[in-house]
């Protein structure tokens, strides 16, 4: 792959200084015009918003290189422009200050859509707060944005639950305003835990991650609300088919203090709607509940948070953050035939608090400092009552305490100089257990531990346009209470080839102390089955990562492609595995797992249509021990092919897209019938499910009440899965309480036919 597109590499590039090109706009927006420039020219636009608001801008269609165009927006506009390093254009430059270093980073703008960018360091820069439209989402929700990208795939239909370039669920890190995150999402995963309309700023990191990012051995989603100190009140209030919300910036003191705050809650207790029955349909598919009617039934959520600015001189920033996500389920079915009812009653809730100071000591040299603490806790009970009496409790616990002080200083030595050092230290408690009581409380297993980490890391980044730029660091953390140092090297290396072609390299070794098991051989609920630990060294060694890539950027002329190859190794990771299995009985399983993969994207905009297409390619292996001869398998979430395409259109207010995704099955280990119920004799996961495909369509218009009003308003629809398309998405066995029972085979479904509305206010 790599050599084709080195054989082709000439012909794709040229120079483009004098470049003209085909353009013209008819009263558009200045901010969409400089957004279709960026595309066709392939330059960078620096600007504060107040400079370029409420201009238009209209050209008869002319072929015009940059300087031309520039020229004859200036003559419409009275604005001025200054181009640096012949790519990065400076608006009104005399009047506003901008930062070029920052603007430098970026190297693709409107990846997907408006508010997503790629940066040099291989990262993604996501703004909720600018967001396009995207196929099925009518909110600009960032962990399903996330999963359109390429190389991010969620084969069980999940908000949180995606798998990034072959990894696992867990080994994904989020962060909010510095906040590790343990929860899993909004009924079950379903709706996001974050609230998009508080989210300001996000980083996605796959590969090459910067070393002060440990923890979890795939990717990073770093989330934070806005650090302004906003000068008037704003505030927003919307609704959709399944919650609430509403939001609001304010100053306290001005230029000194303010506050902004979050609430969004499902109202579920007063109205069931066709997106909440069809969202319900498939979290409790395969479950008692599945078939419950109980209008006594209880299944809600609800999250805040709180942020408090404050900023007493031009060197200082202050902040306090609070977060809070909370889920309650309480559902009880009747049997009627054997006059028993089964209630399940569940609580998840995570709370985080942060803290952070941001100094600026000189032009040169800045620090951040900030400490956090984050509280998991989730607690299930499946009770069985007959005649009206308990007979038996079923109960699952998980905690975690997580907290953790760091600082870091960066330093630019020269404009094409700098380095960052910092340490961090965190300490974990985590602990849960199975507990099953019916005449006496029974154990069947549990586990608590404590981790304390030290870690110092630095790097050092290097900016020469001629020859290259490059990011190398490394990190080292010792695990107290494991008495084990790791060290984790990190590499980014980014060169442009020629005016079109750039090349990105990268490499990585990350470590991760804690992951999630899965215990549903336990028990036979599928309700959060999966629940957090810690290594311990032994049977739970610390998890070990290690990965490489290359690819090519390609742009001209308002097209895009982006092709990446990557391969990842795994070492130490778990997996639980059924006595039918494995030899030795049922029990975890130590292992390794090796990755190849191929991620590719391509954009091309083309007056006001945006369409867009990503590929992956990802060939997983794993090999646990005493497992299937100790010789590699297929990984249970390997997903080979994923291909996802778009089309959006936008028109003055109105935004459309359709969006269509097409994947391979997930394979899966043949079961047939024999004489003493299920039989495994074709190996693990040697078969697949049907390939998995469906259409999502979503579409919003933005209006005002009158000219003059402040008063703005946005309303949108969203129909997932258009055709409704039933895609096998798991077949899974599950053992039972009662330890001799038969294995059973459970099939999961995906989501039907899924519409949403919304209605949203702004003032």
């Amino acid at each position: 792959m790599i050599i084709n597109i080195l054989l082709i590499l000439p012909f794709l590039a040229f120079s483009q200084e004098e470049a003209k090109f085909y353009i013209h706009f008819d009263s558009e927006s200045l901010k969409d015009a400089f957004e279709t420039i960026e595309d066709v020219y392939d330059v960078r636009f620096s600007f504060k918003d107040e400079v370029i608001k409420n201009k238009t801008i209209s050209l008869k269609k002319e072929k015009r290189s940059i300087k031309q165009l520039l020229k004859a927006i200036e003559t419409e506009t009275n604005l001025s422009f200054e181009i640096v390093a012949n790519r990065y254009i400076i608006v009104n430059k005399a009047e506003h200050e901008f930062d070029i270093q920052e603007l430098d980073k970026i190297i693709l703008t409107r990846y997907l859509t408006k508010g997503i960018s790629k940066r040099k360091d291989a990262s993604y820069k996501i703004n909720p707060a600018s967001f396009g439209i995207l196929p099925g989402l009518t909110e600009p929700d960032v962990l399903e944005s996330i999963q359109l990208l390429p190389g991010v795939v969620s084969p069980n239909e999940t908000a949180s639950g995606f798998l990034v370039r072959g990894g696992k669920m867990d080994q994904n890190r989020l962060i909010w305003d510095g906040i590790n995150m343990y929860h899993k999402g909004h009924l079950f995963g379903m709706i996001s835990p974050f609230n998009p309309n508080a989210t300001k700023n996000v980083t996605f990191i796959n590969k090459g991650t910067h070393p002060r990012y440990g923890e979890r051995a795939s990717s990073v989603i770093s989330m934070t609300t806005n650090t302004k100190i906003e000068d008037q009140f704003k505030a927003q209030l919307g609704f959709n088919g399944i919650n609430g919300d509403a939001y609001i910036e304010t100053p306290i003191i001005e230029n000194k203090l303010g506050v902004q705050a979050s609430v969004r809650s499902s109202y579920t207790n007063i109205y069931q709607s066709y997106t909440f029955d069809q969202l319900a349909d498939k979290v409790f598919e395969s479950t008692k509940i599945e078939n419950g009617d109980n209008s006594n039934n209880d299944f809600s959520f609800l999250d805040y948070n709180v942020k408090l600015n404050y900023q007493p001189n031009a060197n200082n920033r202050v902040y306090a953050s609070v977060i809070s996500i909370d889920n309650e389920l309480d559902y009880a079915v009747n049997d009627t035939e054997s006059n028993k009812t089964f209630t399940d009653l569940m609580s998840i809730k995570n709370s985080g608090y942060g803290l952070g100071w941001d100094t600026t000591w000189n032009s040169n040299l800045k620090q951040h400092t900030s400490a956090y603490f984050s509280e998991y806790k989730l607690n299930y009970h499946f009770i069985t009552s007959e005649n009206g009496e308990q007979i038996s409790d079923f109960e699952k616990r998980n905690v975690i305490f997580d907290s953790g002080i760091s600082t870091e200083f960066q330093q630019r030595i020269n404009d094409n100089n700098s380095a960052t050092l910092g340490y961090q230290y965190s300490l974990k408690d985590v602990a849960y257990a199975f507990l099953n009581t019916t005449n006496l409380e029974f154990i069947l297993d549990e586990d608590k531990t404590v981790v304390q980490t030290h870690s110092v890391y630095g790097n050092y980044e290097y900016k020469n346009s001629k020859v290259f730029d490059i990011s190398v660091g490394a990190r080292a953390t010792y695990f107290n209470e494991l008495d084990a140092f790791r060290l984790e090297p990190r590499l980014n290396l980014y060169k442009q080839l020629f005016k079109n072609v750039k090349l990105q390299v990268s490499g990585e070794i990350k470590n991760q102390v804690i992951s999630e098991i899965d215990e549903t051989i336990i028990s036979d609920l599928s309700l959060e089955n999966r629940l957090w630990r810690l290594a311990n060294g032994e049977e739970f060694p610390i998890i070990n990562s290690k990965q490489i890539s290359a690819g090519f950027i390609y742009t001209n002329n308002g097209w895009t492609v982006d092709i990446d190859n990557y391969y990842k190794t795994l070492d130490n990771i778990t997996a639980l595995s059924f006595g039918f299995l494995n030899p030795q009985g049922s029990q975890f399983n130590l292992g390794e797992q090796k990755i190849y993969g191929i991620d590719v994207f391509l954009r091309k905009r083309f007056g006001g249509f945006n369409s867009w297409l990503s590929y992956s390619f990802n060939n997983s292996e794993s090999k646990y021990q005493n497992l299937n001869a100790d010789a590699f398998f297929v990984s249970r979430s390997n997903v080979r092919h994923a291909f996802t395409t778009s089309l959006s259109y936008k028109v003055s207010n109105l935004q459309v897209a359709l969006g269509w995704r097409w994947q391979t099955g997930k394979p899966y280990t043949e079961s047939v019938d024999g004489q003493n119920g299920l039989e495994f004799n074709d190996g693990i996961n040697s078969k697949r499910l049907p390939d998995y495909h469906r259409l999502d369509f979503s579409s919003t218009y933005t209006f005002k009440f009158s000219k003059d009003d402040k008063l703005r308003a946005k309303v949108g629809v969203s129909i997932r899965n258009v055709y409704s398309k039933t895609n096998l998405i798991s077949r899974e066995y599950r053992g039972n309480n009662d330890f001799n029972a038969d294995i059973e085979a459970i099939d999961k479904f995906s989501i039907g036919f899924t519409p949403n509305l919304m209605f949203r206010l702004y003032w």
